[in-house]
């Protein structure tokens, strides 16, 4: 793997796992028009870059949320007031809950879905119902979606959140298991239908994002323990994986500040783009095959 395909791959990955346009299905897509497919299979080095990218993006995370995380770690240990800890129990058991789906689903299922529907003809495909959802969520959330539908109460805070909320929108988190379908789009559509405004339903999406993608780092991490590199190569995937971690920090800075700013329509640009780039991409993959 040349160090110009890395830092392609780690700008890919730190910004698209967190943008709700599917980090996976990107890097399936682009691997395969510019045929960097056998990089997955031919490459010794391939695991451990992919395992470095995903400890970038979920440092990044860390940073860019770390008060988010004291707050709650304070909160839970009681150093914040009888309410507070209540309060920061009840966030931490939301989260807990809205990873149980993904756990469940992915240890059962995730090795056959990636199997079987990893080609990139269907991450293009699934890149073009991610779009599809993310309009259809925005105009449900609007109330434009069927006749006579009124728009959803909102909830002003995560708190507000129940159980029953956070595992539908763990569910959502499953959709990423088919790439092309985005994992973030997914859990901020399902927090938004769950009531949440966008920038609360993105907050929860990326602390949700936190023990997910270390999870998955710790066990690829596992898949390679009696694997040996040479000093150059662990110097490269270092950089590739800084990369990533400083495109995931400027992309989530980026989301939130969007998510803000824009209450009204935030998911449909992302959607149009999904179906374009989507359909633009089955139509070369056609066209070369």
């Amino acid at each position: 793997m040349s160090f110009f395909q890395m830092m392609v791959l780690a700008i890919l990955q730190g910004a698209t796992e967190l943008f709700p346009v599917s980090s996976l299905g990107h890097a399936v897509i682009v691997s395969a028009l510019l045929h960097w497919d056998s990089l997955r299979t031919s490459q010794a080095t391939f695991l451990p870059f992919l395992v470095m990218l995903h400890l970038g993006t979920s440092i990044a995370l860390l940073v860019f949320f770390w008060q988010d995380w004291f707050a709650l770690f304070k909160g839970v240990c009681g150093l914040s007031g009888g309410r507070i800890r209540a309060e920061s129990l009840h966030i931490l058991t939301l989260l807990i809950m809205a990873t149980v789906p993904a756990v469940i689903i992915g240890g059962l299922f995730e090795h056959f879905l990636r199997h079987v529907f990893g080609a990139a003809s269907s991450a293009a495909v699934f890149l073009c119902l991610n779009g599809l959802l993310l309009l259809m969520i925005e105009r449900l959330r609007n109330g434009t979606l069927f006749k006579n539908q009124k728009p959803k109460k909102q909830k002003q805070c995560l708190a507000e959140l129940s159980i029953k909320d956070a595992v539908i929108i763990g569910l959502f988190q499953c959709l990423a298991f088919f790439p092309g379908f985005s994992r973030s789009g997914a859990t901020i559509g399902g927090g938004i239908l769950r009531g949440l405004h966008y920038d609360s339903a993105a907050r929860f999406s990326f602390l949700m994002a936190e023990p997910v993608i270390v999870a998955a780092t710790v066990r690829e991490a596992f898949k390679m323990r009696h694997m040996t590199f040479e000093s150059g190569q662990l110097s490269m995937i270092f950089i590739a994986a800084l990369v990533a971690g400083l495109s995931a920090l400027a992309s989530t800075a980026f989301l939130m500040h969007y998510f803000r700013d824009h209450d009204q329509w935030a998911l449909s640009p992302f959607g149009w783009y999904c179906l374009i780039a989507g359909g633009s991409a089955w139509t070369a993959l056609h066209i070369m095959a």
